[in-house]
């Protein structure tokens, strides 16, 4: 089974697609982690995105699909794929058509996690993790049990993304409103697009999700 998941950052794509991996063996494919895997890794793809990322450049959709097309081959057809951050454009979409159907393989589902901006706000402004151990905590809904100390290591050393602020995450839901849009009507046309409320509680979501694989 492949599948998109769709949703602003902070959105909670990351937290799923982790359980989805867990519960059905399933790869998430985060165009963002492959594409500094291959650079770091040397790979001819990797070398000539480096180049153009050094130049201040933005990469190519060929060179992103060609990472993926790389990524699905060494999967193997007998493991489903999570395509998170990926298509972003019409033209990635129709690119991942083609990649698919070389593969011997179609989307099953196209899941929109949804979510209310000034509550995504409240949320990622408020989130903070252990330096040491990388555990999630949020200043208002989640502290850790003892002050200033981590509940799954102990260390008292925490960080908080340098992005995440009220401005930056308003401009994120700007950028994925006007890139997601277009490429929701044709798969809204196939008849795989659900949504699901990505405000609600984490298990809440997997289970909305399991229900919609189910489907």
């Amino acid at each position: 089974m492949d599948i998109i998941l769709l949703g602003p950052p902070g959105a909670g794509k990351g937290t799923q697609s982790q359980r989805l991996e867990e519960h059905h063996g399933m790869r998430q494919l985060s165009t963002g982690d492959m594409l500094r895997a291959a650079v770091k890794g040397g790979t001819p793809i990797g070398i000539k995105a480096k180049h153009i990322m050094d130049a201040g450049e933005l990469v190519s959709d060929e060179i992103v699909s060609a990472l993926i097309d790389a990524e699905l081959e060494a999967m193997g057809d007998h493991v489903g794929a999570i395509f998170d951050g990926y298509p972003r454009t019409a033209a990635q979409a129709e690119a991942l058509d083609e990649i698919l159907a070389k593969h011997n393989r179609k989307l099953d589902h196209v899941i929109e996690l949804e979510v209310n901006e000034d509550a995504l706000v409240d949320r990622i402004t408020g989130r903070f993790t252990c330096a040491e151990c990388g555990a999630g905590y949020h200043e208002r809904y989640n502290l850790p049990e003892v002050e200033g100390v981590c509940d799954k290591c102990g260390s008292t050393e925490f960080k908080r993304r340098p992005d995440d602020n009220e401005e930056t995450v308003r401009t994120r839901m700007q950028e994925y409103r006007g890139k997601t849009a277009p490429i929701l009507p044709g798969y809204e046309e196939r008849g795989i697009v659900s949504r699901v409320d990505g405000m609600a509680s984490i298990d809440e979501v997997t289970t909305a999700i399991e229900n919609i694989l189910k489907g």
